[in-house]
């Protein structure tokens, strides 16, 4: 029985990689076109609308985050029409590959970004770090980074131990130093836990005009994540792209981590460091009252139920 041709809604999930890139290639060959970069790289360019989000992903994050294992780019496809161009790497590359300048290139000699009124790059971590590096060959564009790195140059930022092992990478030649690609940026989104101390080091790096860095506290190291598992990661980038996003719309969307469980398990924990017992006592009957929570109910009980013993055995001595 011959095997049906993927679609955009297709399931690429459980394929073996070399099916998957297959699958990709048909995909976005229908409406684009699909290109290898090196043995580590490709893109793939679905064309829709006059709003084009670029997208810097890996091969395992798309595993990882989609239920159909495919690029994140494919849902705001699916949901707005837009038109989108992956970036993928087979593990995680930065981008740093003479493939990769080449393509760019081309893309800028070809005026391709020229075809879109609307243009957002969109990237997390290492993949935030190429996505403001690139976005230089689209003047005007939008670009939203989740946790980006400056750059691992060890001249630097030889402060970041998480990644010595790939300070072999060039990062200061083309597209090098991610914070300086920004100044033909119109608007850029730098999003980051200050309480991540790297994370927060290298959003200090990205001090620009341009540049709006929105904080979510007590939120961790994995963001993207957190942003998908609270729906917010759609209208984030819906945001970004037709221009509305700035502080205020960002803490509109960033309350519904009031309801997010490993949010509010990341706080209580710090408030309970602190020693504010208060405070967490507020915080367990905030939680308990809104959602079912045993975790908050019982700490709850337990703090009420020292501080009762802490007033018997006053009123004890007293009398």
């Amino acid at each position: 029985m011959p095997r049906e041709t993927p679609t955009i809604e297709s399931s690429l999930a459980d394929m073996p990689k070399r099916d998957w890139l297959r699958a990709i290639e048909a995909v976005a060959e229908e409406d684009g076109y699909f290109q290898s970069l090196g043995k580590r790289h490709f893109s793939a360019f679905i064309e829709r609308e006059t709003t084009l989000l670029v997208t810097f992903e890996t091969y395992q994050g798309m595993h990882a985050l989609s239920d159909k294992a495919q690029p994140l780019g494919w849902d705001m496809v699916r949901n707005h029409d837009w038109s989108h161009l992956c970036l993928a790497s087979d593990g995680d590359t930065w981008f740093r590959a003479e493939e990769v300048y080449a393509y760019f290139d081309r893309l800028i000699d070809d005026g391709f970004f020229d075809e879109f009124d609307q243009v957002l790059f969109y990237g997390a971590g290492p993949c935030a770090y190429a996505a403001a590096a690139y976005s230089v060959a689209s003047p005007g564009a939008a670009v939203v980074a989740i946790q980006p790195q400056a750059t691992l140059n060890p001249r630097i930022t030889d402060w970041d131990d998480r990644f010595t092992d790939m300070r072999i990478l060039d990062f200061t030649s083309r597209y090098g130093y991610a914070p300086d690609m920004l100044d033909a940026a119109e608007r850029v989104f730098v999003l980051y836990d200050p309480r991540e101390k790297l994370d927060a080091m290298h959003a200090a790096l990205f001090t620009r005009a341009n540049v709006t860095k929105l904080r979510m506290p007590f939120m961790g190291d994995a963001l993207q994540t957190d942003l998908l598992e609270i729906d917010q990661l759609d209208p984030l980038l819906q945001a970004a792209a037709d221009g509305t996003l700035d502080a205020a719309r960002f803490a509109a969307l960033y309350r519904a981590r009031r309801d997010y469980l490993p949010y509010l398990r990341n706080l209580s924990q710090a408030v309970n460091a602190q020693g504010r017992e208060r405070l967490l006592e507020a915080v367990c009957a905030n939680v308990s009252a809104r959602m079912s929570a045993p975790r908050f109910a019982r700490r709850l009980e337990r703090i009420r139920a020292r501080r009762e013993a802490a007033v018997t055995k006053v009123a004890t001595a007293a009398g």
